[in-house]
C-alpha cells in the first residue's frame, strides 16, 4: 500500500559539498545557517527572504540572521525570486523522487494487471478442461503429512521400549482395527496408556 507521504530525507554527498569553494569560504556560523536553511527548504518548501520573519521561523535573533544571510544566499545553494528563497538542487532532487515513485507505482500496477490476467486465464483453463491437469499442478511437491495424521515422520525411540517394560504393557505394536470408530479394539486402558507415556 502506498504511504502517500513526502520523502523524509535527501541524499547528501559530503565530499561534493566540502569541495565547493563557496562552502569553504563561509564562516562556521554561515555554514550552520546554510544547513539550517537547506533543512527548512526540504521540510517546508520555499521561505521568505525577509530576515526578521526568517529569524522568527528559525528561532534566532533577527540581527544575527540579517548579518549572516547575504553570505549564505549565493548560487549554487539558493536562489531568490519574488521574495522567496528556493534551493534548486533540493527542488530538483525532490522532483526526481516524485517521478521515480510515479514510475514505480505505474510499473507495479502493470505487473499486477499481468499477474491478475494470467490468474484469470489459468482459472478459466481449469474450469474449461477439468479432465487434464495443468502442468504447474504436476510439479508441486507433495507436502509432508501434518502432525497427528496416520503417517508419521517421527521414528520410535529406544526409550519408549524401556517405558513399555516398566508398565508391563507392550505398546510397541499397537493393535487396533482399521475402523476409526471401533474403540473396543484397544489393548490397554487410558490409565495404562498415560502411565506408559509418562504423564
Amino acid at each position: 500500500m502506498s504511504q502517500n507521504r513526502d520523502a523524509p530525507a535527501y541524499q547528501e554527498y559530503a565530499a561534493n559539498l566540502l569541495a565547493r569553494r563557496e562552502f569553504r569560504a563561509m564562516s562556521l556560523p554561515e555554514r550552520g545557517l546554510l544547513y539550517t536553511l537547506r533543512l527548512e527548504f526540504w521540510v517546508n518548501g520555499p521561505f521568505t527572504c525577509d530576515a526578521s520573519v526568517l529569524a522568527k521561523i528559525l528561532g534566532f535573533p533577527p540581527a544575527e540572521i540579517a548579518s549572516l544571510l547575504p553570505a549564505v544566499l549565493v548560487k549554487p545553494f539558493f536562489e531568490v525570486s519574488e521574495g522567496l528563497i528556493t534551493c534548486p538542487e533540493l527542488e530538483n532532487y525532490h522532483l526526481h523522487l516524485v517521478e521515480r515513485k510515479a514510475r514505480q507505482s505505474k510499473g507495479g500496477k502493470q505487473g499486477a494487471s499481468k499477474t491478475n490476467t494470467k490468474r484469470k486465464q489459468d482459472k478459466n483453463n481449469e474450469s474449461g478442461d477439468e479432465s487434464s491437469t495443468p502442468p504447474s499442478r504436476t510439479q508441486v511437491p507433495r507436502r509432508a503429512p501434518r502432525r497427528g495424521s496416520v503417517e508419521s515422520l517421527v521414528q520410535k525411540s529406544t526409550d519408549q521400549n524401556s517405558k513399555n517394560q516398566l508398565t508391563g504393557v507392550d505398546l510397541s505394536t499397537p493393535t487396533w482395527s482399521d475402523d476409526d470408530n471401533d474403540d473396543a479394539a484397544a489393548v490397554c486402558s487410558a490409565s495404562q496408556y498415560a502411565a506408559a507415556k509418562g504423564r
